[in-house]
């Protein structure tokens, strides 16, 4: 849906909640078996599952919902425990799951590892790994959360378990991954290491597709930005203005390059922290305490954050700050050298911080440092993921060159017959990134 109708601009929450009540319209109408929600960064994917979920319940349809992961079930039941205290809430689990506070806090909810242990409860929640465990009960709904981040293998397992479905998830970020080799099965429609989504919709192109228009995490500065590497057919936009959101310094510093480069962030929403071009090991000791000098001179610096949750300004602490890179040994790393000083910092991997969010990210490039560009490092997803986890502001570190290193390295990726076409290309979204960093000089 266009956000502009009648030469009006409509404003954001009022564009999403049309988007949000033509969803429901069409879980509501029974004409569908699937209906798809592809949502950008910080758009409400949760709180629409929740919305959803809800509703259903209320008209007296019993509903299970899948996540992928342990801390996605307990982050849903939370939220649906908050929203309708009164429903009853089953959390399906492995037999050595510790209920977590979030699941404890709730009365409502029960926790067993067998269906018929939770006493019919009128929302069932659990991962994929564990719902495929599941032989016996088929429920007339399903909603798949974050589900281009689900093997279309897992779907299969489950899919014998409910009726009708609502799929939401982030088409731009991380794919499915795999540890064995899966070249045997590329090209076949059914490709499990296809998302839920995808083969879906290969199967099923006339199921409704809705796309959530609106950003809420994301400032405006971010926004266009994003969508433009990483969403280019679709786009989206900032829920908030360039007045809504401030990132200010209180404490002054020394006036190195770091401070330069926190400065520029704290003002335009975006830095690059620039070491020499030079090819290195993948754990780039330098780059890894750059990394870590830009997080703990954001804290000596006493970043205060204003945005529309709180007008009156928050304090930046060290949990409100993360450090993303793509490999674990980087992530070592970059907490050896934050020492006692970054205690409290988040620093992890993009495929650990995807769905997670913060008011100032450092991102050690993908690409910084290395000699040819490999279609992990290319991967559209992981450089999506590490630059839209932020509220205020985000922070590159990379060596200089990048933009030299995709020139001499286009995209070699053999062309398979049957495989669609992936947009975007990793290239020529890392492409967009770099530019739009060098061109503006946001960098130290």
């Amino acid at each position: 849906m266009e956000h502009v109708l009648a030469g009006l601009e409509l404003p954001p929450a009022v564009e999403a909640e049309w988007v949000i009540r033509a969803v429901l319209a069409d879980l509501r109408s029974g004409e569908h078996r699937g209906v798809v929600v592809d949502s950008p960064p910080g758009a409400g994917k949760s709180t629409l599952v929740v919305r959803a979920a809800v509703e259903l319940a209320a008209a007296g349809e019993t509903l299970i919902i899948v996540a992928q992961t342990n801390e996605q079930v307990d982050d849903l039941i939370d939220r649906l425990a908050r929203k309708a205290p009164e429903l009853r809430i089953g959390r399906l689990s492995a037999a050595d799951y510790q209920p977590s506070e979030r699941v404890r806090g709730h009365a409502t909810v029960r926790v067993a590892a067998k269906v018929a242990d939770l006493g019919g409860p009128a929302v069932i929640i659990g991962t994929a790994a564990k719902w495929a465990t599941v032989s016996e009960g088929c429920w007339p709904w399903a909603i798949v959360d974050e589900a281009y981040q689900m093997r279309s293998d897992a779907l299969l397992r489950v899919a014998g378990r409910f009726e009708r479905a609502l799929f939401v998830g982030d088409p731009g970020q991380l794919d499915p991954f795999s540890t064995v080799d899966t070249t045997r099965w590329t090209g076949l429609s059914w490709d499990p290491m296809q998302s839920a989504v995808a083969v879906l919709l290969r199967h099923n192109p006339e199921l409704p597709v809705h796309r959530l228009p609106v950003s809420w995490r994301l400032p405006s500065s971010a926004a266009p930005v994003v969508a433009r590497a990483f969403y280019p057919f679709t786009g989206f936009r900032a829920g908030t203005g360039p007045d809504d959101r401030a990132l200010s310094l209180t404490k002054a510093g020394p006036g190195d390059a770091v401070d330069s480069t926190i400065e520029v962030a704290a003002a335009s929403g975006w830095g690059l922290y620039e070491l020499p071009e030079r090819q290195t090991l993948r754990t780039d000791v330098e780059a890894a305490a750059a990394c870590a000098a830009l997080a703990v001179r954001l804290l000596e610096r006493g970043a205060v954050a204003v945005s529309e949750h709180r007008p009156a300004g928050a304090p930046v602490t060290a949990d409100r700050i993360a450090v993303g890179a793509a490999h674990r040994d980087q992530a070592a790393a970059i907490r050896a050298q934050l020492g006692a000083a970054g205690e409290g910092i988040t620093v992890d991997t993009a495929n650990r911080l995807q769905g997670r969010e913060y008011d100032v990210t450092i991102v050690l490039h993908p690409l910084s440092g290395r000699r040819d560009a490999t279609a992990f490092h290319l991967e559209s997803g992981r450089l999506c993921v590490l630059a839209s986890r932020h509220r205020h502001a985000c922070i590159v570190v990379a060596r200089d060159g990048i933009a030299d290193l995709l020139d001499a390295h286009p995209s070699t990726e053999p062309m398979h017959l049957d495989v669609p076409v992936k947009f975007p290309d990793g290239w020529e979204a890392n492409h967009s990134m770099i530019n739009y960093l060098k061109e503006r000089g946001l960098r130290s």
